[in-house]
């Protein structure tokens, strides 16, 4: 049930950086969230064409939605933990980063021909 989406203006980098960054980001939003990692998913959208404060140096927008309360402490450790995480592996600076934290009701997240609510 937790996702999280990584969109970047940034074309791909080679395919075990990219397998590295996806693994690392589905252990820590597991981590994060006190869910089994074997519930999260995780994708990664290179080259896609954005701007970030009229200019088009490299950004980044992480989308991360989950099942249950986000809040408070848990999405500014996320916000933290994820943006050194893209600095890290591409080079993109935390303030040209986006990230937009979304709970849904079980009721709207299916898996396995149901729902968790």
């Amino acid at each position: 049930m937790p996702f999280i989406n990584v969109q970047t203006s940034l074309p791909a980098p080679d395919a075990a950086t990219v397998d590295a960054l996806l693994k690392d980001l589905s252990a820590s939003l597991a981590k994060h969230l006190g869910k089994p990692e074997s519930y999260v998913m995780t994708s990664f959208q290179p080259g896609i064409a954005m701007t970030f404060g009229g200019t088009t140096q490299p950004t980044c927008y992480i989308e991360i939605k989950s099942v249950g309360t986000m809040g408070g402490d848990r999405t500014r450790a996320m916000s933290q933990d994820f943006c050194a995480k893209i600095h890290t592996t591409l080079g993109i600076p935390a303030n040209r980063t986006y990230i937009e934290f979304a709970d849904a009701p079980g009721a709207m997240w299916g898996w396995n021909s149901s729902t968790f609510g």
